[in-house]
């Protein structure tokens, strides 16, 4: 049997607030194959952005194991998460994140400068992944300038700059009306299918979780099939 792309074993992860612990995670098991496109739906406060953070590696857990692409996360030093990181791992938040100073191109080539990708082919791949989200008479717009739905095409663009094997998103669409939220889950849809990427998407929306194929409930701090 083939070894999952990317799997959590008995992971665990709880807070401290004030006097009180607050167990988030209480012993969480998933397995996704690469390639596949998973909703991870749950109540708000479940723990979805917290799962998401520990398979993204920007947090560990308490206890148990995650791996990705054969790699233990535990094992590796900073330095190996945060190349994984910018190699391999492409985000998309709820709240865009972009930076206010940098227009659209800027916003969407930010990761391959880090990785020092050379300046005209990461401003080569930014304007066609623009192009490619709707965007390619907005590369000069600011954040400001753009409505909710474009700002999310952005984030969606930079989250692929460097062609990523994981697209972690989290409530995509949380922001949006229903109509741009059914685009931008469709759009995210598409481009993980064109580029073979693996694609997770938290979301407490069933609408927004019907749109993938395999669908997963965390309740209680565990993962329940749906």
């Amino acid at each position: 049997m083939n070894e999952a792309f990317l799997s959590a074993r008995a992971v665990t992860k709880s807070y401290t607030m004030g006097r009180r612990r607050l167990e988030v995670l209480r012993g969480v098991d998933l397995e996704v194959a690469r390639g596949d496109f998973l909703a991870l739906r749950g109540a708000s406060g479940a723990g979805k952005s917290t799962l998401l953070h520990l398979l993204g590696a920007l947090d560990t857990p308490d206890s148990g194991e995650i791996r990705l692409a054969g790699a233990r996360l535990r094992e590796l030093s900073e330095r190996e998460l945060t190349r994984l990181r910018n190699h391999k791992i492409g985000f998309v938040f709820q709240a865009y994140h972009l930076l206010p100073e940098l227009d659209a191109l800027e916003n969407v080539c930010l990761p391959a400068r880090v990785a020092r990708v050379p300046a005209a082919e990461a401003t080569a791949r930014g304007r066609e992944l623009l192009a490619r989200v709707g965007l390619g008479d907005r590369l000069e717009h600011k954040p400001n300038e753009l409505s909710g739905g474009e700002q999310q095409r952005v984030a969606i663009a930079r989250a692929l700059i460097n062609q990523p094997e994981l697209v972690l998103a989290d409530e995509p669409t949380g922001n949006l009306d229903s109509r741009t939220g059914e685009e931008i889950i469709a759009l995210l849809a598409s481009l993980r299918a064109e580029r073979n990427v693996t694609l997770i998407v938290a979301t407490h929306d069933a609408h927004v979780a019907a749109h993938a194929p395999r669908v997963v409930e965390l309740v209680d701090g565990r993962i329940r099939a749906v």
